[in-house]
């Protein structure tokens, strides 16, 4: 089957409109939240967000304890191992004071590398705080993307990296439509391409390879 990521993002974006994401009042709160939501799920990061939603300033959770944020963040699910992880982060951010703007001058390959030397940030964390932080134009390889792709009937790479170039090579750079893509995959797979489909009136059913078994 013909790959076309430009046709996939053409129908969701009709259908779903533009969804205006990452759902955070701050690009440090986008940053946290991309943390929290790791093996759980956004209900529960916000109540996480609201418990910790009066300490969102960089230098505040730096100055908190493991065993302080660990209890703000509770509600997230795996909170010591969280904790542990956004704290390593903060030791990151601190090295670049804070500073988002001056962060977004960095290469991209090199920033990448940063995030993914951070303990707990793995690629597709990385990737969404690129996306969403960053302002770097990068397609966000998550299970979502994978489910969705992969019942098209597309033969997708297993590899995470090799899966998102080979996105990436077909669409255009600009910055708003992988923020749009990834948002509209996300809201796709909770509306219709569940773990159990709801094909009926999906709007990729006509190009989807499961019509086909």
């Amino acid at each position: 089957m013909k790959h076309d990521y430009q046709l996939i993002y053409k129908k969701l974006y009709e259908h779903y409109g533009p969804q205006g994401w990452w759902p955070a009042e701050t690009q440090f709160e986008m940053m946290i939240g991309s943390i929290l939501v790791q093996n759980t799920s956004w209900r529960n990061v916000d109540k996480a967000l609201i418990n910790l939603r009066p300490f969102l300033h960089p230098e505040v959770v730096a100055q908190l304890s493991n065993e302080e944020l660990a209890q703000l963040i509770k509600p997230s699910g795996f909170f010591n191992i969280k904790a542990s992880r956004i704290k390593s982060f903060m030791e990151w951010f601190k090295t670049h004071d804070y500073d988002i703007n001056l962060i977004k001058k960095i290469d991209r390959h090199q920033l990448r590398t940063e995030l993914l030397s951070i303990k707990g940030i793995g690629p597709e964390t990385a990737d969404v705080i690129l996306l969403y932080a960053f302002d770097t134009p990068i397609f966000v390889v998550d299970a979502y993307a994978k489910r969705i792709f992969y019942r098209l009937g597309y033969d997708m790479p297993e590899s995470y990296d090799t899966f998102r170039k080979q996105v990436e090579k077909e669409l255009p750079g600009a910055l708003v439509l992988f923020n749009e893509f990834h948002a509209l995959i996300v809201e796709h797979a909770k509306e219709h391409c569940k773990a159990t489909p709801i094909c009926d009136i999906c709007p990729l059913f006509d190009i989807c390879g499961r019509r086909l078994d």
